[in-house]
């Protein structure tokens, strides 16, 4: 008689216990079909369950990473339309003007004078368009790894007097006065790709600045850091933010940038190159007028004495 209410109450215990074990896990199973059909949920443990706690707190970090992997995705492709749809732009203004003038000279009536004027048209746009190639094939390596950095100490001083003599015929044509102040820790880093970037802002300082105007690299360190900035007293880049200049094809005047022969990337690939050596890279107007970018890079501790 005593087995029949006792098998009834260990009937009862176990629905209760089962419950009780499997609710967690039903409540996950839903919040899991959420998730996969689109939705929100949130995976926060209960305190009822242990395990089930455990395994919650491994799915919120799961659906996390997810989220955060197709936002990279996203956002990727989206950088990546983004780029294509510029790339064409800047591709469509060189080809247009080469097959316009092209065209012209298929008049046989067609005066000398116009003839190489013409010629010198087609000349300077197909250089550009070199140079256009070129860079972003150049910013393409960079950012997709396909130059690997050969890590070694680096003196910047050395390096920047190196970019001014490669430089100084372009700097002569300018009229541009060029000089570097100061010294600075050695970093660790590439000596090809450091000098891309410090010519790229020396040769970009070169051309805003009036005939007979200055540019300056001035080196020093601050803060366990080695730093290298680049004055010049042009214009400056105006009430602009500064973060723009380093997107790919941003110019604060195109038709200037394209008349000195600026392709739109020469700042896009020092941010690229100074983010490879994790470091920064920052733009400012100077209180006098012209513009300073400053690039800071971590410093290596200095050779023992020997």
């Amino acid at each position: 008689m005593l087995l029949v209410p006792m098998g009834l109450v260990t009937f009862i215990l176990s629905l209760i216990i089962g419950h009780f074990l499997a609710e967690p896990l039903h409540m996950l199973v839903r919040k899991t079909e959420v998730v996969r059909a689109g939705g929100e949920a949130t995976f926060s443990p209960d305190g009822r369950l242990y395990e089930a706690d455990k395994l919650s707190r491994t799915l919120g970090l799961l659906v996390d990473k997810t989220k955060s992997q197709q936002r990279d995705l996203a956002l990727k492709e989206s950088r990546q339309a983004e780029f294509v749809s510029d790339v064409a732009h800047e591709l469509r203004t060189p080809l247009t003007a080469i097959r316009g003038n092209a065209e012209m000279l298929e008049d046989p009536d067609l005066p000398p004078e116009l003839h190489e004027k013409f010629c010198s048209i087609i000349i300077t746009e197909s250089e550009r368009l070199c140079r256009l190639t070129n860079d972003l094939l150049t910013l393409h390596r960079i950012e997709g790894g396909a130059l690997p950095l050969e890590l070694q100490r680096v003196n910047l001083n050395h390096l920047a007097h190196n970019v001014l003599d490669a430089l100084e015929p372009i700097l002569r044509d300018r009229d541009a006065n060029a000089c570097i102040v100061g010294e600075a820790p050695d970093v660790l880093g590439s000596p090809d790709r450091l000098k891309q970037a410090i010519t790229n802002l020396v040769e970009n300082a070169s051309r805003f600045i009036e005939p007979g105007g200055h540019v300056t690299v001035e080196l020093f360190g601050l803060r366990g850091n080695s730093i290298l900035a680049v004055k010049d007293d042009g214009p400056g880049f105006g009430d602009i933010d500064p973060k723009l200049l380093f997107d790919r094809f941003y110019r604060t005047d195109a038709s200037r940038s394209r008349g000195t022969g600026g392709t739109g990337l020469g700042l896009a690939i020092v941010k690229s190159v100074v983010d490879a050596h994790d470091g920064t890279v920052e733009a400012i107007n100077l209180p006098d007028g012209g513009a300073c970018f400053i690039i800071a890079l971590p410093s290596i501790a200095a050779n023992p004495a020997h």
